[in-house]
């Protein structure tokens, strides 16, 4: 949002956040299909860093010195705020409070009263304020990162193909797609075939599969595009095996669930293999 309209697509910037590589249990029992130990905040740099990309990272203090922080940021243009707490920002129908679900927002501007932003959960100028701001952007009941983190002075120091920032991705893709990755989907199918409790099922159901899927979709393409094919088929069946989760998932067929989750779980090997190779 913040890198004009020379911008790479959103499913460039996904993949080399590193998101796709991967899948974790979060605290030991939140599952995410993302690499194990990847935090949001680990994506954004590394995906600045991919694309020749570079901005200033603030965070810390009380909410006094983090609202003149913003204003003296803002002075220079938008900036993101983030990670914050999903459940605090209103505008979005149906947020009551803290949900433990973290988002990242631009910051146009702000005064003693609110803060106009752009959500890409699909709400430009949207108007929120001061104090569901301030809530949002405190983070406390998230698993990762500080309290008023701002990135801003967003600087292009390369001009950077996405076909190379795509390549460039892909030894930190090995990296992250060690065992531990289908270790976790293996518990999680075990977890779930005793019972997937209300928590769970709301989390897989409204944002967990559907996300990863997303991404293993935008990461087929991107290596399709990139040459390296029989990575790109393996990504291309972990997005379908995803996505298949869905039905059962949301449906309370858990022992269907179970049984995809460990078709799913090999595949992560496989993929390094597959990233391993040069060619192909």
């Amino acid at each position: 949002m913040l890198m004009g309209p020379g911008a790479p697509a959103p499913g460039v910037v996904e993949t080399v956040t590193g998101s796709p590589f991967g899948a974790q249990l979060s605290g030991g029992t939140l599952p995410f299909f993302d690499p194990y130990g990847w935090t949001p905040e680990t994506g954004v740099d590394e995906a600045l860093a991919a694309l020749g990309w570079e901005a200033r990272t603030t965070c810390g203090g009380d909410a006094d010195a983090a609202l003149d922080r913003l204003a003296a940021h803002l002075a220079d243009g938008p900036v993101v705020a983030g990670p914050v707490e999903m459940g605090h920002l209103r505008h979005q129908p149906g947020r009551a409070g803290p949900a433990g679900a973290d988002h990242y927002v631009v910051v146009l501007d702000a005064d003693d009263y609110g803060v106009t932003l752009h959500d890409p959960e699909g709400h430009p100028y949207a108007r929120l304020p001061l104090a569901d701001f301030m809530a949002a952007w405190r983070a406390g009941d998230l698993e990762y990162g500080a309290p008023f983190t701002l990135r801003s002075n967003f600087t292009r120091i390369s001009r950077v193909l996405p076909e190379e920032a795509i390549e460039s991705t892909v030894p930190r893709a090995v990296s992250w797609l060690g065992p531990e990755n289908g270790d976790a989907v293996l518990a999680l199918a075990d977890r779930g075939a005793d019972g997937c409790g209300p928590a769970l099922r709301d989390h897989l159901a409204g944002f967990a599969i559907r996300v990863g899927a997303r991404r293993l979709a935008d990461a087929a393409a991107c290596l399709r595009r990139v040459g390296r094919d029989t990575a790109a088929g393996t990504l291309t069946r972990q997005a379908r095996l995803l996505g298949s989760l869905q039905y059962p998932v949301a449906t309370g067929d858990d022992r269907s669930a179970a049984r995809i989750l460990r078709t799913l779980a090999p595949t992560y090997g496989t993929l390094r293999d597959d990233l391993r190779r040069r060619h192909g």
